[in-house]
């Protein structure tokens, strides 16, 4: 006679090896394959233009990881939708490492709040890896404006009609758009925005005078304030900047309590293998702390950031409770 109950035993136990022996197997694959990640070209999706800040910071990290990884960082922009484009396009690719992304304050920070349908989930889509680095805007405004500050600006758009003065943004969704917001907000004052489909492209039609201000991030605006060819008013930030000491913040030049810091990081598809996300997270945080890279981001205004990927994740969420806060309390309309 069989005994049913040790024959259970047995193939239980049989059921529990096997098990364990498909997971160590698959474990192991995953390990083998993160170790020889990459072995070619990785693509880096900027949310923005060629020139504007998203792309600077992309082409500056990618080009240490192409020397670190000995395999090319390949910039590719799809602009719009404040990088709504980007992040549909990113979050259907293959995740396997070779298709990461630049987010953003915008793509994954206000969007969510902002937008009515989005196109994905900022969160739940995306495997986080790190946060790179932040910078503040700042506001400018066109030589062809009469005014040197924030307070001047206000008192001018009021002796204006309603809606007869432009501001300009690199698109909708972006934190030069939400900046212009709560900036009409906390001011009292209406000014139409004119969303463009890149950084460069905005902030030229301040310089040519087509829009008299906007909010662009620093990096978009300085070499041109330097040049006189646009008027710096003041920046975003909590307090004043050590590389810009004598640039007022918006806060204390007009609108106490306003301050924006625009900020970007890598995320890929959703489903990346920890061990990639780890080795990429790794080569960035090597890459943030060699003197030339750390140089070369704070010349362009940017303030490395860095952290683990968890780390990234709750901060993407706290930024989204953030700008939903914001966009509800300044009545924004959803876009």
């Amino acid at each position: 006679m069989i005994n049913l109950s040790n024959a259970c035993v047995i193939k239980g136990s049989k059921t529990i090896h096997l098990i364990g022996s498909l997971f160590l197997f698959f474990a192991t694959s995953t390990s083998l394959w993160a170790q020889s990640w990459p072995n070619k070209p990785v693509k880096i999706v900027v949310t923005l233009s060629a020139g504007s800040t998203s792309d600077i910071l992309a082409r500056i990290v990618g080009d240490q990881l192409s020397k670190s990884l000995g395999q090319a960082f390949v910039i590719e922009n799809r602009p719009g939708a404040g990088g709504n484009v980007a992040g549909e396009y990113t979050s259907h690719q293959a995740p396997d490492g070779y298709t990461i992304m630049l987010a953003s304050i915008s793509s994954h920070g206000i969007n969510p709040a902002l937008y009515a349908k989005m196109p994905y989930d900022a969160l739940r889509d995306f495997t986080p890896i790190i946060a790179i680095a932040s910078s503040p805007n700042v506001l400018i405004a066109s030589n062809e404006t009469p005014t040197a500050s924030t307070k001047e600006l206000i008192s001018w758009i009021k002796s204006k009609p309603i809606d007869s003065i432009n501001y300009s943004s690199a698109g909708n969704g972006t934190s030069m758009h939400l900046s212009g917001e709560l900036f009409n907000a906390m001011a009292g004052v209406k000014t139409l925005h004119v969303p463009f489909k890149g950084s460069p492209e905005a902030v030229n039609s301040v310089m040519k005078n087509e829009v008299s201000f906007m909010f662009p991030n620093a990096p978009n605006a300085i070499s041109l304030a330097k040049a006189g060819k646009i008027k710096l008013l003041a920046v975003t930030s909590a307090k004043r900047l050590s590389w810009l000491p004598d640039v007022a913040t918006v806060s204390e030049s007009g609108l106490p309590g306003f301050e924006v810091m625009a900020w970007f990081g890598f995320v890929g598809p959703q489903g990346i293998p920890a061990p990639i996300v780890n080795k990429l997270n790794a080569e960035v945080q090597k890459a943030l702390q060699l003197p030339m890279v750390h140089e070369a981001l704070v010349d362009q205004g940017f303030e490395p950031m860095g952290g683990s990927s968890l780390e990234f994740s709750q901060f993407m969420k706290s930024e989204i409770d953030k700008w939903t806060k914001v966009i509800k309390q300044s009545s924004i309309p959803k876009l």
